[in-house]
């Protein structure tokens, strides 16, 4: 085994990035699905729903797992109060600072939409602002707070992995070498869903039980730990893609003809079953494409990568704004989806280049590392060399 890094991997860089945009294409359609949502169309859609259904099952693992990978190479630059700094920094203050400010949009939307509030945004304002009434978990950024969370209980154990415990780490690593073996990984977390709902974080957000993400991110920190089993994963990636939607598909199928959830059924652990291993396959799947089809670096990655945590903790705020102005023009719902999708991404990624990207105090509450000074140039000296772009 192999743990020491020196350099970036190029393939976690792109799954996150596409991570993300897979994650604001679900959100823009929850406008049209079933469940209850910020805003939301006059008619929902089954179709929607089951995609809805389908792409749960495997977007928030693959991005908590992306977030476990990170960990692997992130571990070891200097102590806990280190780590515990840089998940501050990079995780609670973005998190505070969006509780106080645009996500206050979110909850007039939501409470003004459903019929619980009829006065305007700022007449709002003095209601959201008390201790009791501000969503602290972010509304869509609970992922940011239990990732803190995970990371900081993970520590410990991700710590002795790459120190003390390396010996471990490699019999590890090379019993999930073997083929097919490390598709059991599943298997704790399929038996974690049999737990009651009373049972502390097993309350379902994105798809899954928190705890389940505890999980994801320990297993996502595991793949990435060994190069042999990363190149298992690259071989086995288009089985376990394969076999992964299969499942996945079964699972819409087979959960739609369950008549009551809320009643332990062999039926519904099968449903559990082919959800979760379904999806554990579609992660492994994703960060097998990666290592094959991913690993080159471009201007567009770096740009991209820099981006991605300024574009999710603003995307569903944008969502919605767009959405409760787009859904009154009565267009084809097809063609309203598509405006949607298309003006919100534009405004996120303009807010992001002209309000974020280039301002070290923006840069700072959106969890980006910051700009370098520029050295001062002593009076009458000439620069030999132009300054980099922003």
């Amino acid at each position: 085994m192999n743990t020491k890094v020196s350099t970036r991997n190029n393939s976690l860089d792109w799954l996150r990035v596409l991570g993300i945009l897979f994650v604001f294409i679900y959100h823009s359609t929850r406008l049209y699905n079933v469940e209850t949502f910020i805003v939301k169309n006059e008619i929902w859609y089954p179709s929607v729903e089951l995609w809805n259904m389908f792409a749960t099952s495997f977007m928030m693992p693959l991005m908590f797992a992306i977030s476990g990978a990170s960990l692997f190479y992130a571990m070891g630059r200097g102590g806990f109060g280190k780590f515990l700094k840089d998940k501050t920094l990079r995780l609670l203050i973005p998190l505070l600072v969006a509780d106080l400010t645009h996500i206050s949009v979110q909850a007039y939307l939501e409470n003004h939409t459903h019929g619980l509030f009829s006065g305007n945004y700022f007449q709002f304002l003095p209601q959201y602002y008390h201790l009791d009434a501000i969503p602290w978990d972010g509304m869509h950024l609970w992922y940011l707070l239990y990732l803190f969370v995970f990371s900081i209980a993970l520590y410990p154990l991700i710590r002795w992995l790459k120190g003390g415990g390396r010996d471990f780490l490699s019999g590890l690593d090379g019993w999930l070498n073997k083929t097919g073996v490390v598709y059991l990984l599943a298997l704790p977390i399929l038996l974690l869903l049999m737990l009651p709902s009373e049972f502390p974080l097993m309350e379902i957000n994105g798809g899954w039980p928190y705890l389940t993400y505890l999980f994801f991110i320990l297993w996502g920190f595991l793949i990435v730990s060994d190069e042999r089993l990363q190149g298992k994963i690259r071989q086995m990636r288009w089985i376990s893609l394969s076999v992964g939607l299969m499942l996945v598909t079964g699972f819409c199928i087979v959960y739609n003809q369950i008549a009551d959830p809320e009643i332990m059924s062999p039926i519904l652990i099968l449903a559990g079953a082919m959800r979760t291993f379904g999806g554990w396959l579609c992660v492994l799947a994703f960060f097998g494409l990666g290592k094959q089809y991913l690993n080159m670096r471009t201007p567009r990655l770096d740009y991209a990568n820099e981006a991605v945590l300024p574009f999710y903790i603003l995307h569903q705020t944008v969502l919605v704004v767009v959405g409760y102005f787009v859904l009154q023009w009565a267009l084809p719902d097809a063609l309203e989806w598509a405006i949607l999708v298309v003006v919100s991404f534009v405004i996120i990624m303009a807010c992001y280049e002209y309000l974020v990207r280039r301002w070290n105090v923006m840069r700072f509450i959106f969890g980006m590392k910051l700009l370098p000074r520029r050295k001062a140039v002593p009076a009458g000296q000439v620069q030999d060399v132009a300054p980099s772009p922003n």
